[in-house]
């Protein structure tokens, strides 16, 4: 979504302008695109497609990834050295996950593995014989995308065991409770990030195919941030990668839940669905520790429903929420907000993102470094000096007379709160430019579109991203 405001100029006693000052390069973010230029080492060019993958990795046995399964082991010695699920990424010594599809099974490409250096395949039934034709080694079991994660995890020696590991979901504010828990982590840690925008392993920066990457991707990503030196990574996780098995493999330290709103009811039956697909995350074989949003409906109900230990936090300062945002000072620019915790501590916060969402965001990405045991005030230091996020109210400036916004706003309430928020700094006239996604939920384009006609002066409907 890209909104456009007008600049107050000279007019007497003008509200606060979200731009601060005239001319001057554009600060719209540019993320490299992740194709076959990617880097396995630092500054050591590949021509390998897909995420990185670590340099050192110990070959595994394929008889202790079928001892694993709980199916026969080969006939043969085989060693495996990675493992994908696509069939144009694999490399020499690569276990090739062939999955069923919705147009076409893995297994149809078997060949194509084969000749790039795959020596097993991991498949169900209907796909055994395909591969074995191919001369793969097949590892057959009923499910094997359900599988798969954990044998990646094996196959990479476990990297996640090695990093703090921060998951956060939500309908909205994932990515930029992120960006912020990032930033705090960076005053202690060495840093990761991966999310819709972006991977980050270290200050090396990758485009980002999904939300919250397929398994054998995720672990392998992980293998290469431990092999850098990385030891903290903050992540998105969607209801997507909950479901469909992205995340297995891991066991978060902390998990965080932001709140709950109608979306991808293309892929969820319904809000039950989805609420169902998000507190997986709260299992025992998903994390040690939640951080939950007290202020949410359904944030109330998981704290009963976790599996794990749960916090709270409360940016409307609920006072029986653990942590509270007190002394709140919504701005132009970002929130100041005093963070309380549950046995008197206090830090000094700034939210640096406008709008009152963001002072949600904030306080959750501080309450979750507090609980994973980062000092309160070096965590909200941290969180106030990130320079912004990609896409998330973030200011294009070309030296123009107006203030001009691109927003990645894709549902109904996150319009409305953008909108809302651009509202209290603008003295004329407010538009907005405003697309939905093609082959998603067609439930909340008509509800997006009326927040757009409620809130702005001018709407402008166009296409967004049609993919088919």
């Amino acid at each position: 979504m890209t909104t456009i405001t007008s600049d107050p100029g000279n007019r007497p006693t003008p509200r606060p302008s979200l731009r601060p000052g005239r001319g001057g390069p554009g600060t719209l973010t540019a993320v490299p695109h992740a194709d076959q230029s990617q880097t396995t080492q630092k500054g050591a060019p590949v021509t390998y497609p897909g995420p990185p993958r670590p340099v050192e990795v110990s070959a595994t046995p394929l008889a202790e990834l079928a001892g694993q399964l709980g199916v026969p082991a080969p006939g043969k010695a085989v060693d495996i050295t990675g493992i994908t699920h696509d069939s144009r990424a694999v490399r020499p010594g690569d276990l090739y996950a062939a999955l069923p599809g919705a147009r076409a099974h893995g297994a149809d490409f078997a060949a194509q593995a084969a000749t790039l250096g795959a020596v097993a395949a991991l498949t169900d039934p209907a796909g055994a014989e395909r591969v074995a034709d191919a001369g793969l080694v097949p590892l057959v079991v009923e499910n094997p995308r359900g599988r798969m994660g954990e044998l990646a995890a094996t196959i990479y020696g476990h990297p996640g065991r090695d990093l703090l590991q921060l998951g956060i979901t939500g309908t909205s504010g994932k990515t930029t409770t992120a960006y912020l828990m990032e930033g705090g982590l960076k005053a202690v840690r060495s840093t990761g990030l991966i999310g819709t925008v972006e991977m980050r392993i270290g200050d090396e920066r990758i485009k980002s195919e999904r939300t919250t990457p397929e398994a054998t991707d995720l672990q392998a990503l992980f293998a290469v941030m431990r092999e850098r030196g990385v030891d903290a990574v903050a992540m998105e996780v969607s209801s997507h990668a909950l479901v469909l098995g992205r995340v297995d493999g891991c066991v978060f330290d902390v998990a965080v839940f932001n709140n709950l709103s109608p979306e991808h009811m293309e892929f969820h039956s319904d809000m039950e669905d989805y609420f169902r697909a998000k507190a997986q995350l709260f299992t025992r074989a998903r994390s040690k520790q939640g951080v939950v949003n007290y202020d949410d409906e359904y944030g109330r109900r998981l704290i009963d429903e976790s599996e794990v230990p749960v916090v709270t936090f409360s940016a409307e300062g609920h006072p029986d929420a653990d942590w509270r945002a007190e002394d709140v000072e919504v701005g132009p620019l970002g929130s100041t907000l005093t963070v309380v915790g549950p046995q008197g501590e206090r830090a000094t916060a700034k939210a640096p993102l406008p709008g009152p969402f963001n002072v949600a965001n904030t306080l959750a990405a501080i309450v979750t470094l507090a609980v994973a045991g980062i000092d309160p005030q070096t965590a909200a230091d941290g969180v106030a000096a990130v320079p912004g996020v990609p896409g998330r109210l973030e200011r294009v400036d070309a030296g123009q007379k107006y203030l001009a916004v691109v927003d990645y706003a894709h549902k109904t309430d996150a319009v409305e709160s953008v909108l809302k928020a651009l509202r209290k700094v603008t003295e004329n006239k407010l538009h907005i430019v405003l697309g939905c996604g093609g082959d998603r939920d067609r439930t909340k384009r008509m509800p997006m579109g009326a927040a757009a006609a409620r809130f702005a002066d001018t709407a402008i409907l166009t296409s967004d991203n049609p993919r088919s």
